[in-house]
């Protein structure tokens, strides 16, 4: 089983709690994992602050070792250097745990050493701290044997908690080679699978757009074949006037539309024809489109894209039905003979 190494920040004020930091730092390196903050830092302005905080950001545990002082204050938040970081490591959901010095023991401390030892300043904060960290998981030491036992204590059940990653040498990490090739591979079949839902994505787009534009292109030929013109005698050559269908006069003067039919005084009488009566009913559908001619008074209808794609719809359709018309003829002549 991998033993896995915890990196602990260590909190305190400086110079009244220098045996305590030593016997945590000798605490949690006994117990095999790892001391961070310590004497490396000394609170006293911002940008140190922030230092301390990317340290606070590394570790996986926060330890806070408050004594008799409350420590530098910082000007905006009002607070001490100290609190602010307990405060930081909080807000950032750390695992933290505190050892707060007895009444008892401080008495002993400040007889012994002074009032170096005890707040003098902003014992009122003191005070309001002292209470926010003993109403979280804390425990009091009268002297570095206690220190010890909580970091023992604490440090032991930390261990066993799966979310703290911690540090693993790489020499008890097992060869994770296969996996990250399994892992490779299943990233590479999963592009690969991707590319292909995306292509047949794009073909059912395509074949639906198709299928769409094929029935657009029925309707519009339903509705010329349906609609019928009277074309005048002397437009169709015949005796008298006949009624024909757009869709058969569209295909018939079809090469006439795609050069363009023109209004101007040198066009023939068919031409104006077609120009005045079966070019608004096919500019209705938007089978062709009226531009102005450069330069001239007159005015020029031609086959539009989709004009052009009815026209070859309607031949294909035309073309199918000449050769079932000829298949019939020859079947018809065989049964004959």
């Amino acid at each position: 089983m991998n033993k896995k190494k915890l990196q602990i920040f260590i909190s305190s004020t400086f110079t009244d709690l220098v045996d305590e930091r030593q016997a945590a730092v000798a605490a949690v390196l006994k117990a095999g994992h790892i001391p961070a903050g310590m004497e490396l830092f000394k609170s006293g302005d911002k940008s140190q602050l922030e230092t301390i905080k990317k340290w606070i950001d590394d570790c996986d545990v926060y330890m806070l070792i408050l004594g008799g002082r409350y420590g530098t204050v910082e000007p905006v938040s009002g607070k001490s250097y100290t609190e602010l970081e307990y405060d930081y490591a909080l807000e950032r959901g750390m695992r933290v745990f505190s050892v707060v010095i007895t009444e008892d023991a401080l008495e002993v401390k400040v007889k012994a050493g002074g009032t170096s030892f005890m707040e003098k300043e902003n014992p009122k904060l003191l005070a309001v701290f002292r209470e926010k960290v003993l109403s979280n998981i804390s425990s009091f030491f009268s002297d570095d044997k206690d220190i010890k036992l909580c970091v023992h204590e604490s440090l032991s059940e930390l261990a066993l908690d799966k979310s703290l990653i911690g540090w693993v040498s790489g020499a008890e990490l097992k060869d994770t080679s296969s996996l990250i090739e399994q892992n490779q591979k299943l990233v590479d079949d999963n592009e690969r699978l991707a590319k292909e839902l995306d292509d047949l994505k794009k073909k059912k787009a395509a074949a639906e757009s198709k299928s769409e534009k094929k029935q657009e292109l029925s309707e519009l030929i339903e509705i010329l074949y349906s609609r019928k013109i009277t074309v005048p005698a002397e437009i169709c050559g015949e005796p008298e006037p006949q009624e024909v269908r757009v869709g058969d006069v569209f295909f018939s003067v079809k090469n006439d539309l795609i050069g363009g039919v023109e209004n101007s005084v040198n066009s023939s009488k068919p031409d104006i024809y077609i120009f005045y009566n079966v070019c608004p009913i096919l500019e209705m559908y938007g089978l062709v489109a009226s531009e102005k001619v450069a330069g001239v008074k007159y005015r020029r209808f031609s086959t539009t894209k989709l004009g052009k794609e009815v026209l070859f719809e309607i031949d294909k359709r035309l073309a199918k039905m000449a050769e079932k018309a000829e298949k019939a003829t020859k079947s018809e002549s065989g049964l004959k003979d």
